[in-house]
């Protein structure tokens, strides 16, 4: 069988769907799918695809991988659309355009040392970053990774992190809800190692509460707002700035983020 390629000039001008075959399909938690799509397609960590399932609509979704060979997306089933994307099976297809949006400028951060937190399904774009940093490793400085999830049974990607931890990034987690050896007891924004420096950028993705809280931590100590990215989960629909329904300060979250510098915004 010949390998299925996105025609992404049709795609990205004319906003046409493509349906593309699952290749795989792991359950993760009681409500979190991670789906891989054997097709080589160019993005930024950050950026997303609209995910369609006839007779039942459409839905933006985040890229959680960084390969040439294939891409992933986590998928929460928490909707119409995204129960029944849960619901497929390898071999399945599913409708798809994009990729849509401005994702992490990765280029830009080179020498820098990160800082990277993540809430709850709020560290599945986060895992993109840290693929594309496996992969260039040696043209970044540490790397400081803050998961925050409810219990052991919410975590996302466990299988990844002694991987990751052998490419010299440091990863430590916070369950809000269960006490788990190894791991602090309390909210993740308790633990993160907030002392400033000018080589420091930080990457935040959660629910509002945790980003609002992180980022108030952030400025405290002497962060300023140049130095953190956030992306942005305002509700979007048709992913190219037409609907109007994920603007934020006369900024199109579809189109002018998700991922936005945090002076950017406020």
């Amino acid at each position: 069988m010949s390998k299925y390629v996105f025609d992404k000039t049709k795609i990205q001008s004319e906003g046409e769907i493509e349906f593309c075959t699952l290749d795989k399909i792991t359950q993760q938690t009681e409500d979190e799918y991670l789906l891989r799509f054997c097709v080589p397609i160019n993005h930024d960590p950050g950026q997303f695809m609209q995910c369609s399932v006839l007779g039942i609509g459409e839905a933006p979704i985040s890229f959680c991988s960084y390969d040439n060979e294939y891409f992933e997306m986590s998928v929460r089933g928490v909707g119409n659309v995204s129960h029944a994307i849960c619901s497929l099976d390898k071999g399945d297809r599913l409708g798809l355009r994009g990729p849509y949006g401005r994702g992490y400028p990765m280029d830009q951060f080179e020498g820098k040392d990160l800082i990277i937190i993540g809430g709850g399904c709020g560290v599945a774009p986060l895992r993109g970053i840290i693929e594309y940093l496996e992969k260039y490793r040696d043209k970044f400085g540490t790397v400081n990774n803050y998961f925050g999830f409810r219990t052991g049974e919410d975590v996302l990607f466990g299988e990844d992190f002694s991987r990751w931890q052998d490419t010299d990034m440091q990863i430590d987690l916070a369950f809000s809800d269960e006490d788990r050896k190894g791991a602090y007891k309390g909210y993740v924004t308790d633990i993160v190692d907030s002392k400033p420096k000018k080589s420091r950028v930080v990457f935040i993705c959660g629910p509002p509460i945790m980003i609002k809280v992180a980022v108030e931590k952030l400025l405290k100590t002497g962060f300023d707002k140049s130095q953190i990215w956030i992306s942005e989960e305002r509700h979007m629909k048709c992913g190219v700035g037409r609907c109007g329904h994920c603007m934020i300060k006369g900024k199109y979250c579809c189109t002018d983020g998700p991922v936005f510098r945090y002076d950017e915004l406020y």
